[in-house]
């Protein structure tokens, strides 16, 4: 019995390999029970499939990460007590639920196809955040990722779901103090311009509208209250027009502050100009009324700047510089008023800008040319000399007169450059009067802008030209204004006697309409009076003849004669002004009663011919 029972109990050989299998299978490689060396074993546990599906379901379930097992089909399989505390579900709810509904990863196209592939087992994985709602209502922002389950063929994905919403609180805390304006808390300069490129391109009018302001004379209120008072003044005004743009359209208009004291109303609709520039005066008329501000009452206007178009074909960076250009035609009109874009007056500055910008190239490619207007002797109706008249041959506008450029050259201080390159080819033309015709050689007279005595050495540049071109200095006369002459000191005043003591003779342009201090000029080495057109025009008829003008020009003429300076009038259009101007006793004219201005070689016609060699 004994035996039999040892035999009985003794496992067969299939029992005994299978125990052994499950042996080393399970025992862990260095764990207890395992004798490199040959010791007694001791017992160790077996863990079956079935024990470990039940703990990774417990982990599962126990999870703190919201994580939910999607079928191939895109179908919620089981969900874990997480997934249903952030939903504020029970986990049951969710099974059998389409996974993308419950993830909020159906209406992005391109996201669902990811999800799909992933599904399938043919994507790596997809992450994505998105806007969940909680059952109670609040909505949180969530971070989804799903990984593939299994080889590509077996398909299911495990979901999981990060709350975020703390995170992307943060992100827009910080994003609202990056697009805010820390002073008055209205959208800065970048949130403007996003705002303003969505608008273009989702206006439902299709028209778009905006007014730039700033406060006039700003700067004063910080200087004179401080920066503090003047912080007030911005947030004061601020809530202004934050009312103004509320009160005048649908749902409002933004409004930003796009630094400094300037500021900007956004109508993102537009019916039309009318609309905006009813803003404008809303805004004007709120702005003036006086700011109450740490018991002071400070008053302040506005300029603005109205721009109201089309959206097609308009961009953000184009709209904001129409409106900066039409703010700062506000200001140059007077501030304290609104001035509309007009595209005309915009045109014109553009062609300013453009003319600018390019007049010291122009004078490096030979673009200019020189004009003669004949100066002639009311006495005898004799040739005395030529003005020098500079024209801008611009190969885009055609040929321009001084007054389209001239100004713009002494803002620049192309005006050096190019006075040193009329001054050259005046003396240079001179010069050849005197050497290929006869009789007494004409002067020739040249304008020169203040800007040139002070931005360079007038006296040097003469003395050079006059020593290259060989032209005796009583043959160049020197035209300045009357307010670039008069109170001169200093520099000037030295130039003007160093040019005189040289022999070149000074002349004073478009006399009568600056400071007229006909005193100083005994201080000033002048010969030469210029009187401006104004005074003359009443002389063209006897019958049109003005009597005040009559007895300005007289007094005028009389003193210089006094002072032993020559009068040119200009102007001359008639006969009949020449002739009352020659006994008025006027010494010299030049005006289209004798000749417009000409080309340097249309004005050997008008000069005596050398004689023949003998």
């Amino acid at each position: 019995m004994a035996r039999a029972g040892r035999r009985g109990a003794r496992p067969t050989p299939s029992a005994r390999d299978q125990s052994l299998r499950e042996r080393s299978v399970n025992a862990p490689l260095d764990g207890p029970g395992h004798d490199p060396g040959g010791g007694t074993e001791t017992a160790t546990p077996t863990i079956t499939e079935s024990e470990t599906r039940g703990d990774y379901r417990a982990a599962f379930h126990s999870s703190a990460l919201p994580m939910a097992l999607v079928g191939r089909s895109g179908h919620v399989l089981v969900a874990n007590r997480a997934l249903g505390a952030l939903l504020g579900r029970d986990p049951g709810e969710l099974t059998g639920r389409s996974a993308d509904t419950v993830a909020g990863l159906g209406p992005d196209g391109r996201t669902r196809a990811t999800y799909q592939a992933v599904l399938r087992g043919k994507g790596d994985r997809l992450r994505c955040t998105r806007r969940l709602k909680h059952r109670d209502g609040h909505a949180l922002w969530t971070e989804i990722t799903v990984l593939p389950l299994g080889r590509e063929g077996a398909g299911g994905a495990l979901l999981t779901v990060s709350d975020i919403s703390e995170h992307r609180e943060l992100q827009e805390r910080l994003r609202h103090l990056q697009v805010h304006d820390p002073v008055t808390r209205l959208p800065n300069r970048v949130l403007f311009f996003e705002r303003l490129t969505a608008a273009l391109a989702e206006s439902e009018s299709g028209r778009i509208g905006l007014c730039c302001l700033d406060l006039d004379d700003f700067k004063a209120v910080n200087d004179t209250l401080g920066h503090r008072v003047g912080d007030q003044l911005l947030d004061a005004a601020a809530r202004r027009l934050a009312q103004c743009a509320a009160h005048t359209g649908a749902g409002g208009h933004l409004v930003a502050r796009l630094g400094g004291d300037e500021f900007a109303l956004l109508v993102e609709n537009s019916t039309g100009t009318r609309q905006l520039t009813a803003l404008a005066e809303t805004v004007l008329d709120a702005l003036q009324r006086p700011f109450d501000l740490e018991g002071r009452r400070v008053s302040v206007s506005a300029s603005i700047g109205v721009v109201e178009r089309e959206c097609a074909g308009t961009s953000a960076t184009g709209l904001m510089q129409a409106a900066d250009t039409t703010l700062y035609w506000a200001k140059a009109d007077g501030k304290a008023r609104w001035a509309l874009f007009d595209p005309e007056r915009n045109a014109h500055r553009m062609t300013r800008q453009n003319l600018s910008a390019s007049l010291r190239q122009a004078i490096d490619r030979g673009e200019f040319v020189l004009e003669y207007q004949p100066i002639v002797s009311l006495a005898d109706n004799t040739l005395c000399g030529f003005e020098a008249l500079v024209r801008w041959r611009h190969p885009e506008f055609g040929t321009l007169t001084p007054d389209r450029f001239i100004g713009l050259a002494e803002e620049n201080g192309a005006i050096v450059p190019l006075g040193r390159w009329v001054l050259t080819e005046a003396c240079r033309q001179a010069r050849g009067w005197q050497l290929t015709h006869g009789g007494p050689p004409p002067f020739v007279s040249v304008n020169v802008a203040v800007r040139q005595v002070w931005d360079s050495d007038l006296v040097a540049d003469v003395r050079r030209v006059l020593a290259e071109s060989e032209l005796p200095p009583g043959l160049l006369q020197l035209e300045l204004t009357e307010s670039a002459v008069m109170g001169s000191g200093g520099r000037p005043l030295e130039a003007l006697r160093a040019l005189s003591d040289m022999g070149v003779r000074i002349a004073i342009d478009d006399f009568g309409t600056g400071y007229s201090n006909l005193a100083y000029l005994s201080r000033l080495p002048v010969r030469t009076l210029k009187l401006d057109g104004t005074f003359v025009r009443g002389f063209r008829t006897a019958r049109h003849l003005s009597s005040a003008d009559e007895t300005i020009v007289t007094s005028l003429v009389d003193l210089a004669h006094k002072l032993g300076i020559t009068v040119t009038a200009e102007c001359v259009e008639g006969p009949a002004q020449a002739e009352r101007l020659r006994r008025i006793g006027c010494d010299s004219g030049q005006g289209w009663h004798w000749s417009r201005p000409l080309a340097a070689d249309r004005v050997a016609d008008l000069l005596i011919p050398c004689p023949p060699a003998a």
